[in-house]
């Protein structure tokens, strides 16, 4: 048991999240500084290459966001104001956000108890004539089942955007997220697996079309300077924030390894009073987040804190619940998505923590 003189295991600290990396962010920082050049510039490009390497994809785009991926590649596609777009009823608020301010209608569909991602067996229910795009989200680090989800998309006619915030290099029948559907919508949110130092985003996609859009869209619809083929956005990379990407880029395996590393011992040392995620060997997780539920998950947050662990909720309100979005999703009902919201608790596993702080998390969990 962890005592009242021992140290709080951070859930995240990103000060010693990215202390491996702060020379190489330093001299980065000065380059930049003595280049002059802060917009679209030689980092841009260098990390756009690297990444859609890593992805197994032909382009890669990047943004300010990943909100603004997901919006991007949206209404790029250019669908009919009001057309639904079918999505998973327990994400992140940005993907809901994203559908609405591309000016269509989002259709929750509820995720399985198991994967925590949205049910393919559950999709083809709320499709209607108006449906035209599926956004799947790779909650937690483990990709979604895209061969049935891609079946259903082919049979439809529907696009497939993939929200892969948190999945950066998760493997699905050894192909990379990112590289599942029509386009990957990326965010290098700090926190993230390939984290940046603020704001930054990237999409992904073979369709050489659409990357060529998405050229023009992000910089004010232009491709030259003071010629704007179409309404754009202002979302850009920023040149900082691409070199800082450059750096981790490189050590993202690593961090990935880490962290399933992390993960095994919560697999292997926590007792089954607690839900621990599902294994697939198709699959090859990530675990951006380590999610567990239990029954008295606020009781065991509270029991956590005490006993010297920090813990986090991801997210304590569905979608459908948000007071912002309540009237969209009117006398709507997501049994499934409200029951992980209310036990999900998220571990520490960050790549700064040391194997020795999840075996004592492990400790303090399994006398709860």
């Amino acid at each position: 048991m962890i005592t009242s003189l021992s140290p709080m295991i951070e859930y995240e600290n990103l000060h010693k999240l990215n202390r491996p990396f702060l020379a190489e962010y330093k001299q980065k920082f000065a380059d930049i500084l003595d280049s002059g050049w802060f917009i679209l510039g030689k980092n841009v490009a260098e990390f756009e290459k690297k990444f859609a390497e890593y992805c197994d994809v032909k382009h890669c785009i990047g943004v300010a966001s990943g909100l603004d991926a997901l919006q991007l590649c949206l209404s790029a596609w250019e669908f009919d104001k009001g057309s639904e777009v079918i999505v998973p009823s327990n994400t992140y608020i940005a993907t809901i956000l994203s559908i609405v301010n591309a000016g269509y209608r989002p259709v929750l569909v509820e995720p399985s108890m198991q994967t925590y991602n949205i049910d393919p067996t559950k999709i083809e229910e709320k499709i209607s004539f108006k449906t035209k795009a599926i956004v799947v989200v790779h909650l937690y680090g483990k990709n979604c089942e895209m061969k049935p989800i891609n079946a259903i998309a082919e049979k439809y006619g529907l696009k497939v955007l993939e929200d892969c915030a948190q999945s950066h290099g998760a493997i699905y029948e050894n192909k990379k997220s990112g590289n599942l559907g029509d386009a990957g919508a990326f965010s290098f949110y700090p926190t993230k697996n390939l984290g940046a130092l603020g704001d930054a985003g990237a999409i992904t996609t073979n369709d050489d079309t659409l990357a060529e859009k998405l050229i023009y869209l992000r910089n004010y619809g232009s491709k030259v300077k003071y010629y704007n083929k179409y309404i754009g956005f202002n979302s850009r990379l920023d040149e900082v924030q691409a070199a800082f990407l450059n750096v981790k880029l490189a050590h993202l395996n690593q961090i990935n390894q880490h962290k399933k590393e992390l993960a095994n011992v919560y697999m292997n040392e926590l007792t089954d009073k607690f839900i621990k995620p599902l294994r697939s060997a198709h699959q090859e997780d990530v675990y951006h987040i380590f999610a567990i539920r239990h029954p008295e998950r606020d009781r065991l947050k509270k029991y956590l804190e005490e006993n010297g662990v920090k813990t986090e909720i991801h997210y304590p309100v569905p979608p459908h619940q948000q007071e912002g979005y309540k009237s969209l999703f009117e006398g709507e009902s997501y049994p499934i998505s409200e029951e992980i919201h209310k036990t999900e608790l998220s571990l520490p596993i960050s790549y700064f923590h040391k194997k020795e702080e999840i075996h004592l998390v492990c400790e303090v969990l399994n006398k709860f």
